[in-house]
């Protein structure tokens, strides 16, 4: 009797709990979100992630067109989940990771046989080398758009180990480079994946002490004091692929993971300016056109464009008796309209003095245009990987708010 009763007790208390277990796994949230914060001292965009078993969090470089997510494994990886892709396996096949070798030290993470690799890269000091593909845990919370709510794991999320090195150049406490690019183990491949939510992702950046916001998922973005932005709030244009990989180091025949616009024509104060139009589109050597870059702090030029912005910039100026100074580093060297305003374009150098924001990129740069961090912050940008197109809300001020003003205060 005594048996029979504990065996009735075992049931209720396996039936109580499955239905609790199964409710935690088959939460599907319908976007993400991580903070972005601006490193004062380098002028880079950082996120936190959280890694690994048990959980550590990861500071990153955000690079809007890097390939992948990659993470220094020299320096204390300690996982209980960490596992290496093998050769030949899937995750290899989804990686595009055709290589195969091994490691003649201890196995660690970052050092095992019969693995495939990649190749990180750092793109603010252009420096690449060669990388264990691995997987591991992933957190990250939830949202409704208004919020952040429940946190929710990727337990298999594919990443590449990087030696230390290759953290040179990065901010302090960093430990790797978020990618956002278009590639299928890029960040928002591998969590529209994870949770069947819209392949999009949107990108908030600010300057200011508060935190920036990237979403992955679709909308609502929503700000305080209540704006919400949804993809009818958003100007749409064509996003572009460039045949020729932009990486460090590439494969022939790799595309460029990174994300390109067709800019026809540039006005400063509603007039045009001249520019050499062959510049404006990519060429079949992967050369020109306009990419959005969030590791380059501010628009950079090629060399004749920036004569033409920089002349026709101090010609409206002259017209508005605004007196020009000399050069201060490190500003001396689809018909749909991007309008970049004054608080997107000038930057402060002094109480008195302010500067185009725009550098010169000298004579046969990869790309003719690329409009950098600076340009793009207090603007919310909507990437739709589905579609291949590009969401801007211009400057967010017209709308009095700002990225700053997401509510991260959880729900959870």
């Amino acid at each position: 009797m005594a048996i029979s009763n504990f065996k009735h007790f075992i049931t209720l208390l396996l039936l109580f709990l499955i239905p609790h277990c199964y409710s935690q796994q088959s939460f599907r949230p319908k976007a993400l979100v991580v903070p972005v914060t601006k490193d004062a001292s380098t002028l880079q965009y950082l996120t936190q992630i959280h890694q690994r078993t048990p959980l550590v969090p990861l500071n990153l470089v955000l690079d809007l067109g890097g390939q992948f997510l990659w993470v220094d494994c020299d320096r204390k990886y300690k996982s209980s989940t960490y596992r290496p892709a093998r050769c030949r396996s899937a995750q290899c096949s989804l990686a595009g990771a055709s290589g195969c070798g091994d490691c003649f030290s201890p196995p660690k993470p970052g050092c095992n046989n019969n693995t495939c690799s990649l190749i990180p890269d750092n793109t603010l000091s252009h420096t690449a080398t060669t990388g264990e593909l691995a997987q591991d845990l992933i957190s990250v919370r939830s949202t409704n758009g208004f919020n952040p709510g429940r946190t929710v794991s990727v337990q298999r999320f594919l990443f590449t180990c990087a030696p230390s090195f290759l953290l040179r150049g990065l901010a302090k406490g960093t430990s790797g480079m978020a990618g956002l690019g278009r590639t299928k183990i890029a960040l928002p491949s591998q969590f529209s994946s994870a949770f069947s939510f819209h392949k999009k992702f949107a990108v908030c950046l600010t300057s200011s002490g508060a935190n920036g916001v990237v979403f992955f998922g679709d909308g609502p973005y929503v700000f305080l004091p209540n704006m919400e932005l949804t993809s009818r709030s958003l100007t749409f244009t064509p996003l572009f692929i460039n045949p020729v990989s932009t990486a460090s180091a590439f494969s022939q025949g790799e595309p460029s993971a990174e994300y390109f616009i067709g800019v026809k024509s540039i006005k400063i104060d509603e007039k045009p300016v001249p520019v050499n139009a062959t510049l404006l589109k990519i060429d079949r050597n992967g050369f020109g056109g306009t990419k959005i870059s969030t590791v380059e702090p501010y628009t950079v030029l090629e060399d004749s464009i920036y004569k033409a912005v920089t002349g026709a910039f101090v010609k409206a100026c002259a017209g508005r008796n605004i007196k020009r100074v000399g050069s201060v580093k490190p500003f001396e060297n689809e018909n749909v309209g991007w309008f970049i305003f004054g608080a997107n374009s000038m930057v402060d150098v002094s109480d008195e003095v302010i500067c185009l924001g725009v550098v010169n990129g000298g004579k046969n740069p990869r790309s003719a245009i690329v409009i950098g961090g600076y340009q793009l912050e207090n603007n919310l940008l909507q990437f739709d990987l589905a579609t291949s197109r590009l969401g801007f809300s211009s400057l967010l001020f017209g709308r009095q708010t700002t990225c700053g003003n997401f509510n991260f205060t959880t729900t959870a």
